[in-house]
């Protein structure tokens, strides 16, 4: 944080937090290993109901930032980045960036009491899946008399959830909507994507009905928050991606014999995968930092770390990707192969919620570079 925070932000997890990280680990090996992964992300929906009921009542993923008045656990979001990095490392298709984190969020940065006494209990029980439609330069999305018009692109399972949090721009300044699944004129498409294990869509709005959360014009504030939340919790995803292709590459360069020896003892590998390792542990040092400052740090502070985390963890994972699929060879292209999964995962989330080039340039112009 910024010199005039109050303490030092720790890098290092507590033992309440690696016992967290350990249970979620445990239930994501059970409930969605690799073979199933794969078997969910060719559904149209791109989650499996089940899985993200028992992670809801089971784990209370669904609802670990949601105040305890609401049927949630109350924790902040050092504990849910454990959770995302966990999530990451599994390439797990489910919606808890989209509804446990940026819906989420958005509800709780509007201070709308009664939108927030309606939708964070079924939010927090898994009984319904929110997403956020976030405004690009794009897209356009308006709203008149209560109605929204315009099309918003690329929400992250916006074609299966059941509440919709909309960003609309207006001369009085931006405004935030709540819109049900069912409503009238509402479109939803799904699109083609790389990383087939997160389901992006389009949402068209024609005259479709929409609550208001909050005041007209004044959702300035949370937006910037869900933006950079959003940009955190992808960051803390990709530390999970990052460590987890790099344990899967060591475990090879280990066994892979070539010249009668493990390809492992080879001087250029070990510099490789070292090189890995020092992306690995940087980017879960930066993200680490933007958890806390998240959880307890001002909104300039907040700012400046998630622009900080998006940048460096988003290439982090892209070089540990790339390195890991050419420290394999051949068998690292292969579509039976997790490394290429990784991959997509990887390119798909750097550029996400703005590039590394967007977030450099954002912590430039508040450093007043």
């Amino acid at each position: 944080m910024s010199a005039t925070s109050a303490a030092p932000v720790p890098l290092v997890l507590a033992a309440e937090h690696e016992e967290l990280r350990a249970v979620v680990r445990a239930f994501l090996e059970d409930v969605s290993p690799e073979s199933a992964v794969r078997a969910v992300m060719e559904t149209d929906t791109g989650f499996a109901p089940a899985v993200w009921a028992r992670a809801s009542n089971e784990l209370g993923l669904a609802g670990l930032m949601i105040p305890e008045e609401y049927g949630g656990a109350g924790f902040g979001f050092v504990e849910m980045s454990v959770v995302l990095e966990e999530a990451g490392r599994a390439l797990l298709p489910a919606p808890l960036l989209s509804s446990a984190v940026l819906t989420v969020t958005a509800l709780l940065a509007s201070d709308d009491a009664d939108a927030q006494q309606e939708y964070l209990p079924g939010l927090a029980s898994g009984e319904i899946r929110g997403a956020v439609a976030l405004p690009r330069d794009a897209d356009s999305v308006t709203a008149t008399d209560g109605r929204l018009s315009g099309t918003a692109g690329f929400v992250i399972d916006g074609h299966s959830a059941d509440l919709l949090i909309v960003a609309t721009t207006d001369p009085a300044g931006p405004s935030l909507w709540a819109v049900e699944a069912s409503a009238n004129g509402l479109t939803r498409t799904s699109l083609s994507t790389l990383d087939q294990t997160r389901k992006l869509a389009t949402l068209t709005f024609d005259g479709t009905p929409a609550r208001l959360l909050g005041s007209l014009g004044g959702a300035a504030g949370p937006l910037e928050r869900v933006h950079a939340i959003a940009a955190v919790a992808l960051a803390c995803e990709q530390v999970g991606g990052a460590q987890r292709i790099l344990d899967v590459t060591v475990d090879y360069v280990r066994s892979r014999n070539q010249f009668g020896r493990a390809i492992g003892s080879f001087q250029a590998v070990k510099h490789r995968c070292a090189d890995m390792l020092v992306d690995v542990e940087s980017a879960r040092s930066v993200a680490l930092y933007a958890a806390h400052v998240a959880t307890q740090g001002s909104a300039a502070d907040l700012q400046e770390a998630a622009a900080m985390a998006k940048a460096f963890c988003s290439d982090a994972y892209v070089a540990c990707a790339e390195a890991a699929i050419q420290l394999h060879g051949g068998i690292g292209f292969t579509w039976e192969y997790i490394a290429h999964l990784h991959l997509k995962r990887a390119k798909s989330g750097q550029l996400l919620f703005g590039d590394p080039v967007h977030h450099r340039q954002v912590l430039a112009g508040i450093l007043g570079l």
